[in-house]
């Protein structure tokens, strides 16, 4: 870390790292997610921590009704939410909230998989319509595994979800997308449906690509600040 991100060194120990890391923990991070909150967002030690936390945290409870611990699942899951603008924040909720998900299961959904709110809406658009015009599921679905939003729709979601129609295969989400390449086939191949897993085995689906055929009639814009924090999230 320390290789790629010099920069932390100069971030004095007494003044702004300590003081950043009893933060951190006064907002409700366990001290076992202290790590890897600093490992996927090392500026975290050098913001003015407290302000911005305070900001979010107030945020998070007016517009999306995530209580104080669920806002310190967050920031252990996703810890760049600190520097997120709320503007950028909102789409992403506006557009499950426009799709007549309810304002509690959206905040369930962005606690689980706080990567939502980094997502563009114009592939989430085309998903969603995927989800709903070729599979035909509830959504539901969406609320118990948020991450599907995370994966290609192209690369992983298409292939093998026909793979499975062409098997008659019935099976949640989670079943045929939270899993390598390897998995996948072997569950295909097996008699039976194994148990699904959840919690720490989650893999991200990757870089989202653009799908070859454009479903989305708008064009999204994005502002300098969201592509540069987006570019900021894949690192």
């Amino acid at each position: 870390m320390f290789e790629k991100r010099a920069y932390i060194l100069g971030y004095d120990l007494e003044e702004t790292v300590k003081p950043n890391v009893d933060c951190l923990m006064s907002f409700g991070i366990s001290k076992e997610a202290l790590a890897s909150v600093i490992a996927q967002y090392p500026q975290i030690l050098g913001l003015p921590l407290k302000a911005k936390l305070s900001s979010q945290q107030f945020f998070f409870n007016l517009k999306l009704k995530i209580d104080p611990d669920g806002f310190a699942r967050v920031i252990e899951k996703m810890p760049q939410i600190v520097s997120l603008k709320q503007n950028v924040i909102m789409k992403p909720v506006d557009f499950f909230l426009g799709r007549g998900i309810p304002a509690n299961d959206v905040a369930k959904m962005v606690v689980k998989c706080p990567q939502l709110l980094s997502l563009q809406v114009g592939l989430m658009k085309n998903s969603y319509y995927y989800f709903k015009s070729e599979m035909g599921r509830p959504a539901k679905e969406l609320v118990e595994f948020p991450e599907y939003f995370t994966y290609s729709l192209e690369l992983r979601i298409k292939p093998r979800y026909q793979r499975l129609q062409s098997k008659g295969i019935r099976c949640s989400l989670a079943w045929f997308l939270n899993c390598s390449d390897l998995r996948f086939e072997e569950r295909l191949k097996g008699e039976y449906i194994e148990a699904e897993s959840f919690g720490p085995t989650f893999i991200m689906g990757g870089k989202l690509e653009l799908p070859g055929s454009e479903i989305v009639s708008e064009e999204e814009y994005e502002s300098d600040d969201e592509i540069l924090y987006r570019r900021t999230v894949s690192l």
